[in-house]
């Protein structure tokens, strides 16, 4: 009998189908990764359909292909299972014109005890329905589920039927009753206030955060600084002590702070009106050497150079240093002496004292008078700056043309001189117009006089003349000392200190 090498048929098929799945596999290796090659079947979602992407927090052993239901109707499929940080992102494809609204839930079920599992999508529940599910929507964490596996169920009817916690659960039961029986208001307030509680405890927790870090910034510089901290410890008990020894001193200084407090409080009130006079005269004063600037230091350097110029003198100092002995300046000098002797002025009368008390006295008078007057002036349109330069004026005016001796009516004076102030008015005050004179108490007012006369400005006190007689200077109403608001009687003690 011959034999014959040739192969059976049987054997070219299984070797032509290893050959296929061999190279099928050769092929697959080059995608990268066997997962990643599209599986075959799976429901038909049409030429365009949408991608909607599902958040699960378990999706158990659903896998891609997985059909999509709506109402327990095949709708779509799983296309991807992804794990997106502690959560699951299953992305589905469906038709484009499935009817589903924007706040649709999804739930992981099975199609029997040991079936498949598929995605199950649907209406929400006790809650409207809104817009409508589109190409790119995420349905969150918050709107899906999944039913217990048959694992689950039968592990926990496992744990029931051995009395695993049942006798427990009796007992935790009762104790709750025990607890909370009669107490239900106030078990719910407690809950209340626990979700509030935590609610702000939420709403701060950026806060929370930054004061944990401050406190550890805290902690870290006090560890830097421990051994500041144990010195300063150590120290304190001997600075106590110190402080205790000195107690009655440093009682005895407090107590006299306290007495000089009072003191200084009574002294700023007495001299409160003398400093503002006196701030007020300085002001003039630093407003001239405000406005002379730089020429009083100029005029200060050149007094110390006077009378050489800088370039004699040298413009620094080293070319000072360089001036040698036997340089010279030309310097002419000329001085224009006098001999003759000075005018001699008449003599003053002394006053006695009797009369300068009587001045006293009759200026305390007018000032009251005219404190009376200007009260009678109204409030609007008059201020309390004006009146108070009225009443100045007044004083000034009244005490320029009267006798100490025999004063006359100061009431009468009072109310002349304010007349006459309403109407000429008072420089760099403006006062307002008045159609009615005010009221004096005691006085009929005149009515406002044409004006007095002008005085002369020449001929003063202060200017020294030769001959005194050209102008009444001491006495009556048109007496120079009688303009700038003296009495007679005063302008002689004034003059006293300028006889000649």
């Amino acid at each position: 009998m011959s034999t014959s090498s040739a192969p059976r048929p049987g054997a070219r098929s299984l070797a032509g189908l290893v050959a296929l799945v061999m190279t099928g596999l050769v092929a697959l290796s080059g995608c990268g990764s066997v997962y990643d090659v599209p599986l075959p079947g799976g429901a038909k979602v049409g030429d365009n359909p949408i991608t909607v992407h599902v958040e699960f927090r378990d999706v158990l052993d659903l896998v891609p292909q997985s059909t999509v239901k709506v109402d327990d109707v095949t709708v779509g499929r799983v296309t991807s299972v992804k794990l997106e940080g502690y959560h699951a992102d299953v992305t589905i494809l469906l038709p484009r014109d499935t009817e589903l609204p924007d706040n649709a839930r999804a739930e992981i079920r099975q199609t029997s005890l040991l079936g498949e599992k598929f995605v199950s999508l649907s209406p929400p529940v006790g809650e409207p329905a809104s817009g409508k599910l589109g190409d790119g929507d995420v349905i969150p964490l918050a709107r899906s589920g999944r039913n217990p596996e048959v694992e689950e169920v039968l592990g926990a009817l496992s744990l029931l039927l051995n009395g695993g916690g049942v006798g427990q659960l009796k007992i935790i039961a009762e104790e709750l009753n025990d607890a909370f029986g009669g107490r239900e208001d106030e078990a719910r307030s407690v809950l209340t206030q626990l979700h509030v509680f935590m609610g702000q405890l939420d709403d701060n927790k950026a806060g929370i955060v930054r004061s944990i870090e401050s406190l550890n910034r805290l902690a870290v510089e006090l560890k830097d600084q421990d051994g500041a901290i144990k010195s300063a410890l150590d120290n304190l008990p001997a600075a106590l002590k110190s402080i205790d020894s000195q107690r009655a001193d440093l009682v005895k200084m407090l107590k006299a702070l306290d007495r000089l407090s009072g003191v200084g409080v009574r002294v700023i009130k007495a001299s409160k009106t003398s400093t503002i006079n006196s701030l007020r005269s300085l002001a003039p004063v630093l407003e001239k050497l405000a406005d002379a600037g730089s020429d009083l230091p100029n005029s200060l350097q050149v007094f110390l150079t006077y009378p050489f110029v800088d370039a004699a003198i040298g413009r620094d100092p080293q070319v000072a240093r360089n001036l040698h002995m036997g340089d010279y300046t030309n310097l002419n000098a000329r001085l224009d002496i006098n001999v003759t002797s000075p005018p001699v002025l008449p003599s003053l009368p002394t006053v006695p004292s009797p009369i300068v008390d009587a001045c006293i006295a009759v200026k305390k008078q007018v000032s009251s008078a005219a404190g009376r007057a200007v009260k009678g002036l109204p409030t609007p349109p008059f201020t309390k700056k004006q009146k108070a330069a009225i009443k100045k004026r007044i004083v000034k005016r009244v005490m320029g043309s009267i006798d100490c001796k025999n004063p006359g009516n100061i009431p009468a004076k009072v109310a002349k001189a304010l007349a006459q102030i309403l109407k000429d008015g008072i420089p760099g005050v403006p006062l307002p117009h008045l159609t009615k004179l005010p009221s004096v108490p005691g006085v009929t007012l005149p009515s406002l006089p044409g004006g007095l006369p002008k005085l002369p400005r020449t001929g003063t006190a202060f200017d020294r003349a030769v001959d005194p007689g050209t102008v009444d200077v001491f006495n009556g109403p048109a007496g120079a000392a009688a303009e700038i608001g003296y009495n007679s009687t005063l302008a002689v003690l004034l003059l006293q200190g300028v006889k000649g």
